[in-house]
């Protein structure tokens, strides 16, 4: 074995001396002098020389053991030449070994190298380190190459906190470059303002190439601790980030060269990492890090042709049309070459970067940190667009940390959309201002266009929908002039859809089509049409039939699904478009006139529903088609015909004949698993969705028809200020917003032709459908009856009524799948309300019958629409049995067990889930309201007009009480309202003597409750109904007195209430006119035999009452003082103003007339005086 040279020898005796010396630690001074002594005072070289011969293991410890002593004298005065000359030993030597670090030793070493940085290049006084700081910049450098040697051996089996301490030293050391870089700009433009910013980049330059190495070994840190990341280290590196940024936005640091690019590239890829899992608020740093990402949008761009600012072709500056292919748009088509793979694409690129810049990519690829062309994609035609600088990946960094900061603070970010976004001619190329749309046009890689793609989508998803609702257009912006944020978002919105369509319909790029697609359809949802120029949503309509008209055989199917997706976005807006309407009336007489179809939008619809076509397309045209029937059904009739031959040949369709081997194996949107059979279901699903919307368009369905015109006269005066006359809109109805003259003519007059269609379908398409062997159509099949209306059911002959009738039945009862029988029930739900079923005790017991069988199904679902059923069965016979026309009373004989039926299973329902509990309320507050009870909770004798029933049990009356006090207990908003609605039932039943039952207390106590106390608005409407009910006095029994007291209360304190939800501040007004109306209505039976308790509550209150009276008295002669409107006032409008004065006056006249008789008694003549003055000016009005 051969010997150690002297240098080993020597390097293993200092070392070894050293440890021996240092095994009781002397102090600092002394650990220096040894140090000086024994390691630095033999010559560098043959220490390096020495490293070179040891094993790896031993020259690790013996530099980590010199790391650890030389962090003890770094306080000494005289220690800045010994610590430095160590650095550079262990510099030297990790640049020729590869060390064997673990944790202990990496903490060590950067313990010395933090403490190193901190005292002496930041904390160091002149006059001891004045030799130091000339070197301070060498000595960073020397620190950084250390720790990167060190990390590229070490990283990948580094440990959470290794990384926690490896970003603290490395923010340490950006800090003392950052101090470097601001003293060189001061001192340079402190002697010449007008120095150039390029002659201060020139002697800078290699601190910029330290501090892209520093971010880079922040960024790979960062990545490795990834969500584990101190909410205290991510603010660390959140302000260090922000003071980089601020430096190159206020010094206008963007210069073009490979150094800086790589700067540029790493410190937005550090800021992207940090901005993807936020550990605090952002909201303080949003607003600079947007200003200065904004500047790297067209970074690398400036030479670039296709940013000189020229006009792209002729732009119709209204509609955003252009008669001539952008510049833009020709070197793209133009930039797809021959491939050329990354490698030689590199090569071929170095081979024209400058000498001075080719030095420096080397420097660079020697400290190990190389470039690939990943981010251009293989068909941006690299050779074309030469990015030597590798500048495309700064811009596109920019572009990922404005969609990162969108995801994490979306609502910092919308204040900024002025600046991020255009308002003017998005169609024309422009380098400054940039925004994200001059990206998506102008930027010549496709991987940059696709990800401002992105992040406009990111954008305009989730918090957009609600802030642009504000958005809206007035006309062009004029120069210099103020323009309010909503007439800035209008404008944005404007150029938004002119350039996404623009894009849409020239961009040769299938990666980009997607991604276009996307943010046109979150731009459809997140635009106010109804504030926007009339055109836009049209034009948007257009746009995407041109698109699908070209080369419509040889669309790809992804794309071609997701622009049917936009489309029927763009036909479900709501309320709809007249100009819409017109276009697709136009479209379709254009066919009709050339004898042709295929160019109007319903017919290529049609022609993507044909044999044939891949599954998903269909699926998605169907949808399409039942999106625009539901908005624009005057369409139904014009194309009826085409829609009844495509859905009977959807049902004609086995699984297996619409799918040939090649159509099978192309798939979408991760269909791939899913077997052809599933496919086709849905589709003729969709079909028979399509041929519902049909139905009741033609029909004239609103959805409201179980209801209009069957009020009751009893309850008419009591519930005519409440919210139960709301007009509401059903989802389910077809749009008829367009023209209210012509909706109504259509709900009147289309009856024919809803009868018509409807006996088509019955004869055709039903028998298929409902024998289908896919649960998923017999249940769209049974929806179908969901949308039956009144008039066209009774033009119906028997035989299809009964068939309607028969099949409703047998699905509900003897189908296997809960789908199909939820389904059915629904339709029971509807049809149970057609006085032909009524009037017919055998159909209505066989439904009772049908909905009690499924309400006792596993499936929630099921118990959901068999609830509602039971419901509705309930109300159609409380109408029937509270109506004054006699022909709707003398021919029902229903079977008494079935009223059992009803009250049981309500009764069982409450019990259930909150949706079911809802329902099972709503059922047993119908049958309150007209079975008939003695005083006793025993049946009696029914009067003339009135359902003969069945006996009822003694004991229904007090489950029912008890049931509706546990509902409010334990149900949510709707049940509680329900509650209140069902008591206001129970109360209007004429033969149950309020005043001789136990309950009322607790029941009055629980309507007073959720009168004062519930922030439901509805709710407490609904309560203020129901103790407006009783009659009399003595209805009210002893709690007359907290009723009174508690109206008084609320009356005094509506105007301070506040609702927990916007949306429930629209009833606010129903409340106080309802409030009012039942306080009227309780006062008027304010009488001087009261207790003393009240009467001293109404004098303590005299003066409220007063003004209130006042108030009322002066609204009601406002009224009465109006001209006649009735002949511009509607019927509805006349009863909705008139009979609410006329009640108001005599309720007002009755409770004036009570407290002044209170007063009078209590010897309050002042105020009996007024209170009577009031009602002698209410009796002269009369």
């Amino acid at each position: 074995m051969a010997s150690p040279s002297p240098d080993v020898r020597s390097w293993r005796t200092s070392f070894l001396t050293l440890r021996d010396e240092t095994l009781n630690p002397p102090p600092p001074s002394s650990l220096l002098t040894l140090l000086q002594n024994v390691i630095l005072s033999h010559p560098s070289a043959s220490l390096i020389a020495a490293a070179a011969q040891l094993p790896s293991h031993e020259i690790t410890s013996d530099l980590v053991l010199l790391a650890g002593l030389a962090s003890a004298t770094l306080e000494c005065p005289d220690a800045a030449a010994a610590s430095l000359q160590i650095c550079h030993l262990i510099h030297d030597v990790t640049c020729s070994i590869r060390l064997e670090i673990n944790s202990s030793s990496w903490t060590i070493i950067l313990n010395f190298f933090e403490k190193l940085t901190k005292q002496l290049l930041c904390e160091a006084d002149a006059v001891n380190f004045a030799k130091v700081r000339t070197a301070r910049v060498d000595v960073i450098s020397e620190i950084l190459e250390i720790i990167r040697h060190i990390y590229r051996g070490y990283g990948p089996k580094s440990s959470l906190s290794d990384n926690t301490e490896l970003v603290g030293i490395v923010l340490c050391l950006i800090s003392c470059l950052h101090t470097e870089l601001l003293t060189i700009h001061q001192s340079n433009f402190s002697l010449s303002p007008a120095t150039d910013i390029r002659v201060v980049y020139s002697t800078s330059k290699s601190l910029w190439e330290m501090q892209t190495i520093a971010y880079v070994l922040t960024g790979e840190a960062l990545s490795k601790l990834g969500s584990s990341i101190s909410a205290n280290l991510w603010h660390c590196v959140l302000e260090g980030l922000r003071k980089a940024m601020d430096f190159l936005a206020s010094k206008n640091l963007i210069i073009e060269d490979y150094v800086m690019s790589r700067f540029y590239a790493t410190l937005l890829h550090c800021l992207h990492m940090i901005l993807l899992d936020p550990k605090g608020s952002l909201s303080g740093h949003v607003a600079g890090f947007v200003s200065t990402l904004q500047m790297f949008f067209t970074y690398g761009l400036s030479s670039r042709s296709f940013l000189v600012p020229t006009t792209i072709g002729s732009v119709n500056k209204e509609n955003g049309t252009s008669n001539h292919k952008s510049r833009f748009v020709e070197s793209s088509k133009n930039e797809h070459g021959r491939y050329k793979p990354p490698h030689l694409r590199k090569k071929e690129t170095l081979m024209q970067v400058p000498k001075s810049l080719s030095s420096s990519d080397s420097e660079l690829s020697k400290n190990g940190f190389t470039s690939s062309d990943s981010d251009q994609s293989d068909g941006d035609g690299f050779a074309k667009f030469e990015d030597p600088f590798r500048s495309s990946k700064a811009r596109i960094a920019a572009i990922n940390c404005v969609q990162a900061i969108c995801h994490a603070d979306p609502k910092s970010l919308t204040s900024l959309w002025t600046i991020l976004l255009p308002e003017t001619d998005v169609l024309q190329p422009r380098r400054y201002p940039a925004t994200l749309m001059t990206c998506l046009l102008f930027d010549p890689i496709s991987k940059i266009r696709i990800a401002a793609a992105s992040t406009l989508a990111a954008m305009l998803d989730r918090h957009a929908l609600f802030f642009l609702q504000v958005a809206e257009y007035k006309g062009s912006i004029k120069c210099g002039s103020f323009t309010t944020l909503s007439s800035s978002l209008g404008h944005i919105l404007m150029q938004l859809h002119r350039g996404i369509l623009y894009l849409i319909q020239h961009q040769p790029h299938s990666g980009l089509s997607t991604p276009l697609f996307k943010v046109l359809s979150f731009l459809i949802s997140a635009t106010p049409y109804a504030r926007m120029p009339e055109e836009l949503l049209p034009s948007v309509i257009v746009s995407l039939r041109a698109w699908m008209m070209e080369d419509l055989a040889n669309k790809h199917i992804g794309l071609l699904g997701i622009a049917l997706s936009c489309l029927e976005a763009a036909l479900s807006r709501s309320p709809s478009s007249v100009n819409v309407l017109k276009v697709l009336e136009e479209d379709i007489s254009k066919d009709c006139a050339h004898r042709q179809q295929g160019s109007s939008l319903p017919h290529i619809l049609l022609q993507l529903t044909e044999r044939g076509r891949h599954s998903s397309v269909k699926l998605e045209a169907l949808q399409v088609l039942k999106a625009l029937i539901h908005n624009y059904p005057s369409l139904v009739t014009r194309v009826w015909e085409c829609i009844s031959s495509v859905v009977y040949s959807l049902l004609q369709t086995r699984s297996t004949d619409e799918f040939s081997p090649e159509i099978c194996s192309a798939s979408w949107r991760g269909e791939s698993g899913k077997s052809p059979g599933s496919n086709i279901e849905k589709c003729t699903m969709a079909g028979v969705k399509v041929l519902d919307e049909c139905l009741r368009a033609a029909s004239g369905f609103k959805g409201t028809e179980l209801t209009d015109g069957l009020e009751e006269c009893g309850s008419l005066d009591i519930q005519i200020l409440s919210d139960f006359r709301r007009r509401i809109r059903v989802s389910s109805a077809p749009s008829y917003d367009l023209n209210g003259l012509e909706a109504f003519k259509c709900s009147m007059e289309g009856h024919l032709s809803g009868s018509n269609l409807w006996s088509e379908v019955i004869m055709k398409h039903l028998p298929l459908a409902l024998s289908h062997s896919s649960s998923m159509v017999r249940a769209a099949s049974l929806t179908c009856f969901a949308g039956l209306t009144l008039p066209v059911f009774s033009s119906f002959t028997k035989e299809n009524q009964e068939f309607v009738i028969s099949l409703s039945i047998s699905a509900a009862r003897n189908d296997q799948v809960s789908l199909v029988r939820s389904a059915a029930c629904r339709a029971i739900g509807v049809i149970a309300f057609f006085p032909q079923v009524v009037s017919c005790s055998s159909v209505l017991n066989e439904f009772i019958r049908a909905a009690e069988f499924n309400s006792h199904d596993p499936t929630t679902s099921v118990r959901i629409t068999a609830s509602w059923a039971l419901a509705n069965i309930c109300d159609s016979l409380r109408q029937k049995a509270t109506t004054s026309h006699s022909e709707c009373s003398s021919t029902l004989k229903l079977d008494p067990e079935s009223i059992s039926v009803l009250v049981e299973s309500a009764l069982r329902l409450t019990k259930d889930g909150d949706k079911i509990k809802s329902n099972a309320v709503r059922a047993l507050g119908n049958l309150s309201r007209f079975i008939q009870f003695s005083d006793h909770s025993s049946p009696k004798n029914l009067t003339s007009n009135c359902i003969n029933l069945c006996d009822s049990d003694s004991d229904w009356l007090e489950r029912m009480v008890q049931a509706f006090v546990s509902c409010v207990t334990t149900g949510n908003v709707k049940v509680q309202w329900n509650v209140c609605h069902a008591l206001g039932n129970l109360f209007m039943n004429d033969t149950m003597k309020l005043k001789n039952m136990s309950w009322t207390s607790a029941v009055y106590s629980i309507l007073l409750l959720l009168l004062r106390d519930s922030t439901n608005f509805k709710i407490r409407i609904h309560a203020a109904v129901a103790l407006s009910v009783p009659g009399s006095r003595l209805d009210y029994g002893n709690s007359f007195a907290d009723v009174v007291q508690s109206l008084v209360h609320v009356l005094e304190t509506l105007n301070s209430d506040q609702t927990s939800t916007p949306s429930g501040f629209k009833y606010k007004g129903s409340l106080e006119k309802q409030v009012t109306l039942t306080s009227l209505h309780v006062l008027g039976f304010a009488s001087s035999e009261d207790d003393q308790a009240l009467k001293d509550f109404l004098i303590k209150k005299a003066s409220f009452l007063e003004d209130w009276f006042k108030l009322l008295s002066a609204s009601l002669m406002e009224v009465a003082n109006q001209p006649s409107s009735s002949k511009e006032t509607s019927s509805v409008d006349q009863e909705d103003i008139y009979i609410p004065h006329a009640l108001k006056k005599t309720k007002l006249l009755a409770a004036a007339k009570s407290l002044s008789n209170i007063y009078t008694s209590s010897k309050r003549q002042g105020l009996a005086q007024r209170f009577v003055k009031y009602v002698d000016n209410l009796a002269e009005d009369s």
